[in-house]
């Protein structure tokens, strides 16, 4: 049977082992499922904006995404904005991916066996991934503001996948309300190009995508793929 831990911030990505989900639902790993879905070929995670630059050098092919802070570094070809990732053209596109927690949750998670990116919109093909993979660890690491405080949303997210992988009860309805009635979209009311408003609907998209985001090591690089679902 799966052991099911929960972790949090950096220090949690660190403690991660077997197979680790790594959640930031507002919003880098919404933010890679869209991508995915508007056909880009894989994303690679880094963890600084100069290591970003420094790797489109090696890949000049490639589009730069993510962020500081919230807001599109100047340089970058996009954002961190699920709804403009939902209306980019991508298809066969490579993407290079910094962001102030996902990414950075990423490359902490040495001690993981397998890495998973979590969010809602791929809820569903998480749970079916790991109950598929079985592994004898399932950590779910919810990332956090930044990763240095606690946020809602991922803790939400991490708090659905377990009771999913458990068969236990949840009210995943108003979960997502109690989301969107918090704190945690104050940033989004600016409404402004690097905070959105419709950027909430898209990420608290509840099992919007069939596919999971798995990621693997590959020439010094963290590199993310789109898998099909498993069936289990």
């Amino acid at each position: 049977m799966t052991a099911i831990h929960r972790h949090r911030l950096l220090a949690g990505a660190r403690d991660a082992r077997g197979l680790a989900v790594v959640i930031d639902v507002f919003r880098a790993f919404s933010t890679a499922a869209y991508a995915f879905d508007r056909g880009a070929s894989e994303v690679a995670l880094v963890g600084s904006v100069e290591d970003a630059f420094a790797l489109r050098r090696r890949w000049p092919d490639a589009l730069v995404m993510g962020e500081v802070d919230g807001r599109r570094v100047e340089g970058f070809d996009l954002g961190n904005s699920t709804s403009a990732i939902a209306r980019a053209v991508l298809r066969g596109r490579r993407l290079i991916q910094r962001t102030s927690a996902g990414t950075q949750g990423v490359l902490a998670a040495e001690r993981a066996d397998e890495i998973v990116l979590g969010s809602f919109v791929c809820a569903g093909a998480i749970v079916s991934h790991v109950r598929a993979r079985q592994p004898a660890v399932v950590s779910l690491v919810a990332m956090g503001v930044g990763a240095m405080r606690p946020a809602l949303e991922d803790e939400a997210c991490a708090d659905l996948l377990e009771a999913r992988l458990r068969g236990a009860p949840l009210d995943e309805r108003a979960l997502l309300a109690a989301i969107e009635s918090s704190r945690a979209v104050e940033p989004f009311a600016e409404d402004s190009e690097d905070f959105p408003r419709a950027d909430v609907a898209h990420c608290l998209r509840l099992d919007a995508f069939d596919f999971v985001l798995t990621v693997a090591r590959r020439d010094g690089l963290l590199v993310a793929t789109r898998q099909p679902p498993s069936s289990r």
